[in-house]
């Protein structure tokens, strides 16, 4: 069974027997296999959880048993299909587009990454799909946002053997 379950439809994660509110793609959400890069959709499907990026100005250390590190404001995510890291970590500046993971708005001051498309990354399919902090807008480009506070209660039982399932 999954550690994290979000439902779609009812825009909800439940995790260790907590159900919160939780935003999903502006688009809705889609089945993994018709997941596309810009498409605003969360792809559905169950995920591995990868690893925590934690911003240092803005979070302590987090109590976890993920592996983790601390962002860095060069730290970018490619988007570029023509990209050979495409849907990896790379370092701004960076020759290819890129997301900027170093924000203003909060949303990343505590990142999730979670293992859609990554093994291998098939472009075009779908990069940088996050378990992320809220911020103003109610909604995500693709990834699964909560309260900042929640998600920092739900890093601290989670293990890089859990997944997240996406309903």
């Amino acid at each position: 069974m999954s550690a994290i379950r979000v439902d779609t439809a009812a825009r909800t994660l439940t995790a260790f027997g907590e159900t919160i509110p939780c935003l999903i793609g502006k688009a809705g959400a889609t089945a993994a296999a018709d997941k596309r890069e810009g498409d605003a959709m969360t792809p559905r499907g169950t995920y591995a959880i990868r690893a925590l990026l934690v911003r240092p100005d803005k979070l302590a250390a987090p109590k976890t048993r993920l592996p983790w590190r601390w962002l860095h404001e060069s730290d970018g995510w490619s988007d570029d299909v023509r990209d050979p890291a495409y849907n990896r970590p790379v370092r701004h500046p960076h020759p290819f587009s890129a997301e900027h993971l170093w924000r203003s708005d909060g949303l990343y001051d505590l990142i999730v990454i979670l293992g859609h498309n990554d093994t291998p990354p098939v472009p075009g399919m779908g990069s940088a799909i996050f378990l992320h902090c809220t911020a103003e807008k109610p909604y995500t480009q693709g990834c699964v946002a909560v309260p900042r506070e929640a998600l920092l209660a739900v890093v601290e039982q989670l293990s890089s053997t859990d997944t997240i399932e996406i309903a």
